[in-house]
């Protein structure tokens, strides 16, 4: 048996958006179920997301830490970013934000794993990417605000951030599935036959 997830989309009889907000909203949906009963389901309506695992040559992950509001915490994390335009090229996503949020550029792409943060009550999709070749970027460091305004950086062990994901020290999702797909990556095929930077990404369609 094949293990796959599928296209599929019940019939919808009503919906309606209680909240707008500046990137996301709140959507209603009546939905009919297999049984013919219609359920109400809220949910998040986001434009997707792109990540960024940048391993550099001394097999070590470069991490920002950052206060996160709704859950009360200082995170550590990889370098994340929303897909601001629609259709977006995720590779140029992912480049814009390794380099305002690190001042660093990579030479070598590719696509780590594509998840469904919350599909539960979101429709949130990150494409995580893999980057080597690590160096410094040119020109001026971007200019940030409000909680980036705090960020600390650092690069951590691999191996470090995989023990203490185990240990539940760490809690970004990014973080946490980036870092446990790169040590499956290594113990199957390798690094180098992960897809490459620019295969496709039906979740959220984007131009080449």
């Amino acid at each position: 048996m094949q293990v796959q997830d599928t296209p599929e989309e019940w019939q919808v009889v009503a919906t309606a958006t209680p909240f707008q907000g500046n990137k996301t909203s709140v959507r209603t949906d009546d939905v009919v179920m297999p049984d013919g009963t219609v359920a109400r389901r809220d949910y998040q309506v986001h434009p997707g997301s792109v990540a960024v695992l940048a391993l550099d040559d001394q097999d070590r992950v470069l991490l920002l830490k950052q206060y996160r509001h709704p859950v009360r915490q200082k995170l550590w994390e990889i370098p994340a970013g929303l897909l601001d335009v629609p259709g977006e090229n995720p590779l140029h996503a992912a480049e814009r934000e390794l380099y305002e949020e690190a001042h660093v550029k990579a030479e070598d792409w590719r696509v780590l794993t594509d998840v469904y943060t919350t599909p539960g009550g979101c429709d949130e999709a990150v494409r995580i990417f893999l980057a080597r070749g690590l160096s410094e970027a040119d020109g001026e460091r971007f200019e940030v605000f409000e909680e980036e305004a705090d960020m600390e950086l650092a690069r951590v062990p691999l191996a470090d951030l995989a023990r203490d994901v185990l240990a539940g020290e760490l809690h970004n999702n990014c973080l946490v599935v980036g870092v446990l797909s790169v040590l499956a990556a290594r113990t199957g095929e390798g690094l180098d036959a992960l897809r490459p930077a620019d295969a496709p990404w039906p979740a959220r369609p984007f131009e080449a």
